[in-house]
C-alpha cells in the first residue's frame, strides 16, 4: 500500500497556507479559510485517489472547522498538533523566521518525523449543545429588540393595540422558545459525566447561573483538552494589544477581539455580577481602578482572570475560590 502523502497547513482567520510534498520537493499553495476554501482544498489533497496526512496545529476558532472538513474526507488523515510541540520541534530544526509559509514547511517536517497521532473530533452532542446554546443567544437579542418596540409601541398613540397585542404574543412566543431550548441544553449536558462537572463547577462562580454556565460550558467544549488558560483567552480575543511606533505614537491598549465573540460576549455578563457579589472579585476590580484602568477596561481584566479560573477548576475538578482569583489584603 501506497504511503499517505505527508500535508502541513498553517491557519490563521482568513488563509490556509498548504506545504505538500509528493516526492517532487515541498511546494506550498494557498485556500480561503470558509467552507468554499475548504472544500476546494479537500478536493486539491484527494485529487486522483490520493491518501494524505495532514498536520495543523490546534488554534481553537480557526482551525475547527477546517479540521471537522478534512476528517470527513475519505482518503485523509488529520493530526491537530499542541502548538508548543510544534514550537519546539521548529526551535530544534533551527527555525529562526516565523511567516505562514515557514510554518506549514514545519508542520510538513512535523508529520514528516513526528509519530502521527490521529485526530478525533468532539463528539455531536458538544456541537448540538453549542448550536442551542448559540440559538439561545440570538433569541434573548430578539426579546431586546422586541421588548424596546413593544415600549415604544406602548407611547405613541397613533400605534393601534393590536399592534402591541402582536408584539407581546411574539415575546411570549421567544420566552417559551429559550426556557425550552435551555432545558434542552441542560439535559445534555447532564447526559455526560464530564459536562456535568464542569457545569456545576462553573455554578460555583457567584455571577455564572444557568443561561450564562450554558453559554460557556458551550463554548469551551469544542476546544482541545490541552489548551493552556493563555490560549484560552487568545481563543476568546481577550489578550491585550499593545501600539506604539516610535516616539510619537502610543495608543491605549486594548483587547484583540480576534477569536471566538461568543465566548467573550458569554463571559461579560458574569464578570459584572462577580464584580458586585464576590469580594475578592470586587477588591481585584477595585485594585484596578484606583490603579487608573477605566471601567471597561477592569472589567475586561475581570473576564480575562475568570477565564483563568475556569481553566484551573476544570483541571483540578474544584469549586472556585475567591482568595484563589485574588487574596484581600490583611
Amino acid at each position: 500500500m501506497i504511503k499517505p502523502g505527508p500535508v502541513g497547513i498553517d491557519v490563521s482567520s482568513d488563509s490556509l497556507v498548504v506545504a505538500i510534498d509528493w516526492g517532487k520537493g515541498p511546494r506550498q499553495c494557498e485556500f480561503d479559510n470558509n467552507a468554499a476554501g475548504h472544500r476546494r482544498l479537500c478536493r486539491f489533497l484527494t485529487k486522483g485517489g490520493r491518501r494524505v496526512r495532514v498536520c495543523l496545529e490546534s488554534t481553537g476558532i480557526y482551525s475547527l472547522d477546517v479540521s471537522l472538513a478534512l476528517y470527513r474526507t475519505a482518503g485523509i488523515e488529520v493530526m491537530v498538533a499542541n502548538p508548543r510541540a510544534t514550537r519546539d520541534f521548529g526551535r530544534a530544526n533551527f527555525q529562526r523566521s516565523k511567516t505562514d509559509g515557514t510554518d506549514a514547511v514545519m508542520l510538513l517536517e512535523f508529520v514528516k518525523r513526528m509519530p502521527f497521532q490521529p485526530w478525533q473530533p468532539p463528539p455531536q452532542e458538544i456541537f448540538d449543545l453549542r448550536a442551542i446554546s448559540r440559538r439561545i443567544t440570538a433569541l434573548t437579542v430578539a426579546v431586546t429588540q422586541e421588548s424596546s418596540r413593544l415600549h415604544a409601541a406602548q407611547r405613541q398613540s397613533e400605534l393601534t393595540d393590536a399592534i402591541a397585542e402582536d408584539i407581546q404574543r411574539h415575546l411570549d412566543h421567544l420566552t417559551a422558545s429559550m426556557e425550552s431550548l435551555t432545558k434542552e441544553a441542560v439535559q445534555i449536558i447532564r447526559n455526560g459525566p464530564q459536562l456535568s462537572t464542569k457545569y456545576d463547577l462553573l455554578l460555583s462562580v457567584k455571577g455564572i447561573a444557568v443561561t450564562s454556565a450554558v453559554r460557556i460550558l458551550a463554548e469551551l467544549a469544542v476546544l482541545p483538552a490541552d489548551m493552556s488558560p493563555r490560549q484560552w483567552v487568545a481563543h476568546a480575543g481577550l489578550d491585550p494589544v499593545h501600539c506604539e511606533s516610535g516616539t510619537s505614537v502610543h495608543k491605549r491598549s486594548h483587547i484583540s477581539k480576534t477569536g471566538n465573540k461568543h465566548l467573550r460576549a458569554a463571559l461579560y455578563m458574569p464578570a459584572l455580577v462577580a464584580v458586585q457579589r464576590d469580594p475578592n472579585v470586587k477588591a481585584f476590580y477595585d485594585k484596578l481602578i484606583s490603579s487608573g484602568k477605566r471601567p471597561l477596561q477592569a472589567y475586561v481584566a475581570v473576564m480575562r482572570k475568570l477565564l483563568h479560573s475556569i481553566h484551573g477548576m476544570f483541571a483540578s475538578t474544584q469549586d472556585f475560590k475567591g482568595d484563589k482569583f485574588y487574596a484581600l489584603a490583611a
